[in-house]
């Protein structure tokens, strides 16, 4: 007699056909980025999720700023009129500083950067795996975002746009173990490459001889060198430059100037160079100063 259920293939079987497609799945999106529109429109797909999933916080966000007290918002008036006093005059100096860097650039010939565009993106979620850091933003390609976008704010460098969805996107900050960034010192213009190290708080400055010129304390800035940021953002601080025995290099450290873990807001900024949306390959090879990302 026929049994009524049949008995399918083994698990074994079932667990070596999973691997394999596995395994070319990996293959085809690595090399061919044969799933990029589906990476895509899963994001899009997700992303009302995201915002749903937000909606508590922000929703507490309000009412916490309802609840202020009358002082609370008198004392911050005081305070913000006194920032914005102090602003406007080191703006009157800027203004003075720029004129005369561009006067100065015209006597050299040399062409004058101008300012690149800028959008104000919030934090909507941070990855929950500690040995990556990427943070997911509010703003996507509807917005202009695309992959290998400089993410800064008024502190520093933050990181680069990784993936871009419809209405959001992922950035990868600059303390990712997978991310190089080119740098310069701002004392000497050393330049160096600035590798994360898994760690919110600390970069890596790697293979430079024993007799570098960098101290702590040091500012590290972007170089400019690799096209994808700006250059002269400010990046860190070294907080450790010495030698080891026994070992080729220096030991050279710094601590980014953004704190990465209490992100909000940021800006995107659109650069003259802007990468090719499908150049992940190029921006995987941060080893050489020419590429500042390797995700």
């Amino acid at each position: 007699m026929k049994p009524i259920f049949g008995r399918g293939p083994s698990l074994q079987l079932r667990l070596f056909l999973a691997v394999v497609i596995s395994i070319a799945a990996i293959v085809a999106d690595s090399r061919f980025h044969a799933f990029e529109q589906v990476r895509v429109y899963l994001g899009s797909l997700v992303s009302p999720l995201q915002y749903l999933a937000n909606a508590p916080g922000t929703l507490l966000d309000s009412m916490s700023d309802q609840v202020q007290t009358r002082s609370d918002l008198i004392e911050q008036t005081k305070q913000q009129e006194q920032q914005l006093f102090t602003l406007r005059t080191r703006l009157l100096q800027m203004e003075h500083l720029e004129h005369e860097n561009q006067r100065l650039r015209e006597l050299l010939g040399s062409p004058v950067q101008k300012e690149s565009r800028k959008m104000v993106a919030e934090l909507i979620s941070v990855d929950s795996d500690p040995f990556s850091h990427q943070i997911l933003i509010n703003k996507g390609a509807l917005d202009g975002v695309y992959n290998g976008q400089p993410v800064i704010n008024d502190q520093g460098v933050i990181g680069q746009v990784l993936h871009v969805g419809s209405t959001t996107s992922r950035v990868l900050l600059i303390t990712d173990s997978s991310h190089g960034l080119p740098v310069r010192v701002l004392r000497n213009d050393l330049r160096a490459i600035a590798t994360g190290s898994g760690e919110l708080d600390k970069l890596e400055l790697r293979n430079l001889p024993r007799n570098t010129d960098i101290q702590v304390g040091d500012l590290l800035v972007t170089s400019g060198l690799g096209g994808r940021f700006p250059e002269g953002y400010p990046v860190a601080t070294v907080t450790r430059s010495d030698y080891i025995e026994g070992k080729p290099f220096a030991q050279v450290e710094a601590k980014p100037l953004v704190p990465l873990d209490r992100l909000r807001y940021m800006l995107l900024l659109w650069t003259d160079k802007r990468p090719d949306m499908h150049d992940d390959e190029a921006a995987a090879s941060s080893g050489a100063a020419a590429s500042p990302e390797k995700p």
